[in-house]
């Protein structure tokens, strides 16, 4: 009988740890604030609960999270790679090159995915083969990119792009779903389970926890990381597609500054900018806070440069949060 009330009580009390667990995750505060945040914005503007408002919000985030789901996986394995959006730049303005010499939108697709690749590939070289330090690569080859850009550009832009390659920026699926939400919601579920459910993500998570310890593991630690940056460039290829064919033009300034979005929606999805933890839902459940704040913002003639101000504390914010409250809690116990 003591048997049987123990076995009964154990299972319980395992439930009741995991679901307790789960309400204290991060991706259940992140959850909350998103859900505040669409009630906030619901009662700020009469627009906001509008199907083609609420459709035109997702364009703020869905670019940005294709690349953020890469980072993601970069960042927890202790890289990172802040040439993003100048590969984006590089990338539109190949393609928009590619146009002025009657490309249609077969090649415009093989020439963003292939620019993004070579990308990179050059950040993963340096970096993997020659063991430098990935910030300052990134911070070297971001400056690179975009300079080529505005060399080929100067002032001007690149337009005339066929009107089928309109669909990828501008298309719709069925009523207010754009093409932009579908790629995303494909793009999560590939990298969730890459992450989450293969051997791959198990690799990256023990690299970016120990590298030293997952290459006497048998684990190929150079190799994962020049994957992982061909990876991030891909994510900017598909990006420089989606954004371009929304835009309809290419300038050289295509995308400036969306490195510290994609870094900050990566962070706040409660990525350890210091490797090792993350989540892909996480990631997620971020694109749509930022997307929905940025958006509510846009509603109430908030200025760009007030959204730019924010976004620079939210980062700031959530890398210092967890420091000061691991501080708080050793001042506490400390007798």
């Amino acid at each position: 009988m003591t048997q049987t009330n123990i076995n009964t009580r154990h299972i319980p009390d395992r439930l009741h740890s995991r679901s307790y667990r789960a309400l204290r995750s991060w991706e259940t505060l992140l959850l909350t604030v998103a859900i505040v945040v669409f009630v906030i914005n619901s009662f700020a503007s009469p627009y906001f609960l509008n199907a083609w408002s609420l459709s035109d919000a997702t364009f703020n985030f869905t670019e940005k999270a294709m690349i953020a789901f890469a980072m993601a996986l970069l960042i927890i394995a202790g890289e990172i790679d802040l040439s993003v959006a100048s590969i984006i730049a590089l990338a539109s303005t190949a393609m928009g090159f590619a146009v002025q010499h009657g490309a249609g939108t077969p090649e415009l697709i093989m020439i963003g995915l292939t620019v993004g690749l070579l990308c990179g590939a050059f950040n993963a070289v340096f970096v993997t083969i020659l063991g430098l330090p990935s910030i300052v690569v990134t911070i070297g080859s971001m400056s690179l990119f975009r300079g080529i850009s505005f060399i080929i550009l100067g002032d001007g832009a690149f337009r005339g792009y066929p009107a089928d390659f309109a669909w990828f920026g501008q298309g719709y699926i069925y009523w207010v779903f754009t093409v932009e939400i579908a790629i995303f919601a494909l793009i999560a579920v590939i990298y969730f389970v890459l992450l989450h459910k293969t051997n791959f993500g198990r690799a990256v998570y023990a690299i970016g926890n120990n590298p030293t310890g997952a290459l006497f593991s048998g684990i190929r630690v150079q190799r994962v990381k020049f994957i992982l940056f061909l990876l991030t460039g891909l994510m900017s290829g598909v990006a420089a597609i989606c954004l371009t064919s929304r835009l309809g033009s290419t300038r050289p300034s295509i995308a400036l500054g969306m490195e510290l979005e994609v870094v900050t929606m990566v962070v706040l999805g409660g990525v350890n900018i210091l490797g090792g933890s993350g989540s892909i839902h996480g990631v997620v459940i971020a694109a749509f806070v930022m997307g929905l704040v940025t958006f509510g913002l846009g509603l109430l003639n908030v200025p760009g440069i007030v959204m730019s101000i924010f976004i620079g504390l939210l980062l700031i914010g959530v890398i210092a949060l967890p420091r000061v409250w691991a501080m708080f809690v050793a001042k506490r116990n400390t007798p």
